[in-house]
């Protein structure tokens, strides 16, 4: 029989549409119907409905609204409400904390208040997605990986804006809202401390991010290199013998090694992907709390070389003698 096959096309023949399992009694019912989006097959084939919000679903996208029409309002008021500039400029305009003379005290609605009130409010709909995110597990019998794995990219999120300015005393040391003010504001973090690629939890981070992408890629390419051979049904495949399972096992051998089985690859690529934000988090914690320069840092414990002394060292104008302080 003639075989035609290649990266591109796919070899899953799609079932009918599924409601899903019976909810627990007590449970919210599920809204609309099941369908499939052409658009949206092309890149994934993915069943569109029924779904379930509940109570912490709809709080969760109450709350998001909120925060979401605070920080765009702020930033069209800071346009003079004109849409074009809106649109034009929107990847650089920001909603910003409040000035450090404000600690962390309350302040004025226009001098950061509005910062804070987002923030709130986009903190709580997180939160309660995480708690919706951990009782649809539950209700369905699953574990609550993904929940554990959301809750370490809310650990960065809330060391960058909440956990660590506490420790500073200020809530200017939190980030901007916004896209480029974003960067900018990494950017401008990086230099004040001493460069951040010398702070050993941001490397940790850099290479769980980049091990996650190539995990998750050699994952995806060998289970499609062998879904012809029914790959995709890993469960069946892990005590198979001759087919796809075995066969993709045999390639990582060859070509490594090593091989991961069809249970130890998502262990592997969920505790790099976790690891990145959790390493991540606790590198931005240390920056100004612990640690003031990573660079000097660095040097003293042999970490980095101590670059040789090629230009004259320029005084800072703010130390000298008679410098208005």
């Amino acid at each position: 029989m003639a075989e035609y096959q290649n990266i591109i096309t796919p070899v899953v023949v799609r079932g009918p549409g599924h409601e899903g399992v019976a909810l627990p009694y007590g449970e919210w019912s599920r809204e609309g119907k099941s369908i499939y989006a052409y658009w949206l097959g092309k890149i994934g084939d993915a069943q569109i409905g029924p779904i379930y919000l509940g109570a912490t679903g709809i709080a969760s996208l109450i709350c998001g609204f909120i925060a979401i029409e605070i920080i765009g309002l702020n930033m069209w008021a800071s346009v003079n409400w004109d849409p074009v500039e809106f649109i034009r400029q929107l990847p650089w305009l920001a909603l910003e904390p409040p000035r450090p003379e404000y600690g962390l005290s309350i302040p004025p609605l226009n001098e950061g208040g509005w910062w804070l009130l987002a923030g709130f409010f986009l903190t709580a709909s997180i939160l309660l997605w995480w708690v919706r995110i951990y009782a649809r597990a539950r209700a369905l019998g699953m574990g609550t990986h993904v929940a554990w794995a959301f809750a370490a990219a809310i650990w960065l999120y809330l060391v960058l804006g909440f956990i660590r300015p506490l420790a500073m005393g200020s809530w200017s040391e939190a980030v901007p809202f916004g896209i480029f003010p974003h960067l900018d504001w990494t950017a401008a973090f990086s230099i004040r401390y001493g460069n951040l690629f010398y702070n050993p939890f941001h490397a940790l981070s850099i290479v769980f991010l980049y091990g996650s992408a190539l995990l998750f890629a050699a994952h995806g390419g060998t289970i499609l290199s062998v879904s012809k051979l029914g790959g995709e049904r890993e469960v069946e495949q892990a005590i198979d013998r001759g087919t796809a399972g075995e066969r993709s096992a045999l390639f990582w051998r060859w070509t490594m090694g090593f091989n991961a089985n069809m249970e130890s690859i998502h262990r592997w690529a969920w505790w790099f992907a976790v690891l990145c934000p959790l390493t991540g988090g606790i590198g931005i914690l240390l920056t100004g709390t612990v640690v003031d320069n990573w660079y000097l840092w660095a040097i003293k414990h042999d970490f980095a070389p101590e670059y040789p002394l090629v230009v004259p060292v320029v005084p800072d104008p703010a130390m000298l003698e008679g410098a208005a302080q």
